[in-house]
C-alpha cells in the first residue's frame, strides 16, 4: 500500500506570495521568514513537481508555464489560510459558537436553566445545548464540552473540579411523622416506608455517618424506586414515605414546612457538585467562559 503524503501547504502559500510580490526577499519579509527558508520552500515544490516554477535572473523573477498553471490554486491555499486565521482570531476576540452542557434533571431545571439567561445575555453569540438527564453521560463519545455532576466521583480520565458540597437530607411530611413516628437512629428506618433512588450505587441501602458514633448502614424498603428527585419528592410531600434527597431539592420545602428533616446528627456521606470536562487543557473560549460562569455561580451553595 502506498503511504499517503501530506501536501506541502506551507510551500504552496510561500510560492503564491513570491509570485504576488515578485521577489523572494519581499515574500520573506511579509511572512517574517528568512530568504533562505522561502527559497528552500519553492525548491521543495520544484523537486516534487520535477518542474521549474520561476525563471530567475539577477534582475528579474518571472513565472514559467508550470508556475502560471499552478498559481491560481496556490493563491487559494494562501487566501483560505489567511481567512481561516482571521476568522479564528475574530472568534477568540468575540466568543461565539455552540457549547454542549449536561446536567442532572432536577438540578438542571431548578438551578442551571434559570442561571443561563444571564450568561446568554452577556455572550449573545454563544449558544448552549443543555441536556438534562440523571444518567451518566459519556462526555467524550457523545461530544459534550462539560457536565455538572452531583456525586462522590470515581477516578476517571475526565477532569473534575468540585464547586461546592451537596448534603443529603432525610425528609418526610409532618403528616407522615405524626402517623408513624420520627426515627431517632438509622436502624429505626427498617420500620418505615422509604423511597429509593435508582441510580444510587446501593439503592436499597442508605449509608450514614455520625460525628461520635461512626458509620451505620441500613437496608430500606418502600413503595417507590425512581430515577428522578422530583418523583421522589412528590411521594414525600404527600406523606406516603420518607426520602433521602439532596439539600438543593428540599430546602424550600423545609423552609415552607412542607417537609421536616430528621436524623440530623446522622447524615449521609456528603457528595459534591462537580464540573466535569473531557481530558485535555485546550478549550475554545466559549467553553472556558461558560465553565468560569458556572464555577462562580456555584462557588457557594445558592440553596443554603
Amino acid at each position: 500500500m502506498t503511504q499517503a503524503r501530506l501536501p506541502d501547504f506551507e510551500a504552496w502559500a510561500i510560492f503564491a506570495k513570491v509570485a504576488e510580490t515578485g521577489s523572494f526577499s519581499r515574500a520573506a519579509t511579509e511572512f517574517g521568514l528568512s530568504k533562505a527558508t522561502v527559497s528552500k520552500a519553492v525548491g521543495r515544490l520544484e523537486a516534487k513537481l520535477r518542474a521549474t516554477l520561476f525563471h530567475r535572473t539577477s534582475r528579474r523573477l518571472t513565472l514559467t508555464d508550470s508556475g502560471r498553471s499552478s498559481l491560481e490554486r496556490a493563491r487559494r491555499v494562501l487566501t483560505e489560510g489567511e481567512e481561516l486565521e482571521q476568522e479564528a482570531a475574530a472568534q477568540s476576540a468575540t466568543p461565539r459558537g455552540l457549547v454542549r452542557l449536561a446536567a442532572p434533571m432536577s438540578f438542571g431545571v431548578t438551578h442551571v436553566a434559570p442561571a443561563l439567561p444571564q450568561f446568554l445575555r452577556t455572550y449573545p453569540e454563544i449558544s448552549i445545548d443543555l441536556v438534562l438527564s440523571d444518567e451518566l453521560i459519556d462526555l467524550v463519545s457523545e461530544g459534550f464540552d462539560a457536565a455538572l455532576r452531583i456525586s462522590v466521583l470515581t477516578d476517571s480520565s475526565l477532569l473534575a473540579r468540585k464547586l461546592c458540597t451537596v448534603r443529603g437530607l432525610i425528609v418526610g411530611s409532618k403528616a407522615y411523622f405524626d402517623a408513624h413516628g420520627r426515627p431517632k437512629h438509622p436502624r429505626d428506618l427498617t420500620a418505615h416506608r422509604c423511597v429509593s433512588y435508582s441510580y444510587a450505587r446501593t439503592p436499597n441501602t442508605w449509608h450514614f455517618a455520625h460525628a461520635r458514633q461512626g458509620d451505620f448502614n441500613v437496608n430500606i424498603k418502600g413503595p417507590l424506586r425512581a430515577n428522578n428527585a422530583e418523583a421522589m419528592l412528590a411521594v414525600a410531600r404527600q406523606g406516603l414515605a420518607i426520602a433521602q434527597l439532596p439539600e438543593f431539592a428540599v430546602w424550600s420545602d423545609i423552609k415552607e414546612r412542607r417537609l421536616e428533616s430528621v436524623l440530623t446528627d446522622w447524615l449521609p456521606p456528603p457528595g459534591g457538585l462537580h464540573l466535569v470536562t473531557p481530558p485535555g487543557s485546550m478549550r475554545p473560549l466559549r467553553v472556558k467562559l461558560l465553565i468560569d460562569f458556572l464555577a462562580r455561580r456555584y462557588a457557594r451553595m445558592p440553596w443554603a
